[in-house]
């Protein structure tokens, strides 16, 4: 049972608060006048005895209890959403035939999640779900072999499909354990350890060894990895360093008390991920499975990354419709 007084809505206006800092920009996200934002927010810590924001500050800043506490009401309301995601997608059951494609980043758990909830709610649907890489997957939506698809973006336009941004993926440094002090390091060359990239021929390579080069910078090219658990491997053997994305780095669980994790020591960049669909299609199908990929990103990516590299926050997001 909850302490009277702890109501959806306060939770709502709280997390709003909590991201924006501002009364009138968590006005906006929840559709509330700023005079009903801030009595939320008075009669939520009233429930809870504590002040949850210090209220001297501006922007709003979150106290021990409200940094606390906002981790378990976005638990909360992550559930929340992904519930009402899932209910969404009962609108599916008339679908005939559905084939998606999804970027191998996923698998560890978004795909499954997504399958299970869309074979739920298609009974008589004849569903094929395939796995590759953002290049094949993106050939295979240019070639009308897959209905929608869910990839890297790779700035190319596709005429007939449509986008759905997902998730904004920067760019990191992973490097062994302990291996080096100063993420400088790597860009002064200081560091002994060798440039571990990925294959000339993926997409992911391609975005990294374009930047690299925008930025003058140029390493030894001894290694080309085509997998990634393999990359992550090799820098828990302390063979070398890599620049890869928190999606990637979260795949590679087995490895990450071998691997440390840095932002990039030069100017960042991002990746898009995104859901891409035919044209053709009715458009409220692509938006409600893009929605449903929002929530489970947030619950089964984003919020473990951020809980395990807190300098992540904000920085890899969710990209709203």
């Amino acid at each position: 049972m909850l302490i009277k007084g702890v109501t959806l809505r306060g939770l709502e206006v709280f997390e709003a608060l909590a991201r924006t800092g501002s009364v009138a920009q968590a006005a906006e996200l929840t559709e509330l006048s700023q005079p009903a934002v801030s009595q939320q927010l008075r009669n939520l810590e009233s429930a809870l005895g504590t002040d949850l924001v210090d209220h001297t500050r501006r922007p709003m800043v979150l106290t021990a209890a409200g940094r606390s506490f906002l981790a378990r009401t976005e638990a909360v309301l992550n559930e929340l959403r992904l519930a009402q995601s899932e209910l969404t997608v009962m609108d599916l059951t008339h679908l005939t035939t559905l084939s998606i494609g999804m970027i191998d980043d996923f698998d560890n758990d978004i795909t499954p999640r997504l399958a299970t909830v869309l074979a739920d709610n298609m009974v008589k649907c004849r569903f094929k779900l395939v796995t590759a890489s953002s290049n094949e997957i993106s050939a295979a939506m240019a070639a009308r072999e897959l209905h929608m698809a869910v990839a890297a973006n790779t700035d190319q336009v596709l005429e007939g499909i449509r986008e759905y941004p997902l998730v904004r993926d920067p760019f990191i440094l992973v490097t062994p354990r302990g291996a080096i002090e100063d993420p400088r390091e790597i860009r002064d060359k200081r560091s002994t350890l060798p440039f571990l990239r990925y294959t000339r021929e993926q997409l992911i390579s391609r975005q990294i060894e374009a930047h690299l080069a925008r930025r003058n910078l140029d390493f030894e090219e001894r290694f080309e990895i085509g997998s990634h658990l393999a990359l992550m491997a090799m820098v828990a053997r302390r063979i070398g360093w890599t620049v890869t994305t928190p999606l990637g780095y979260m795949r590679a669980v087995r490895f990450q008390d071998e691997i440390d994790a840095f932002p990039l020591p030069f100017e960042g960049f991002a990746r898009t991920i995104s859901l891409f669909a035919a044209a053709d299609w009715n458009d409220k199908v692509p938006r409600d499975i893009a929605q449903t990929l929002r929530h489970l990103v947030q619950r089964k990516m984003i919020a473990p990354a951020v809980a395990r590299l807190p300098w992540l926050a904000g920085d890899l997001r969710l990209i709203e419709a």
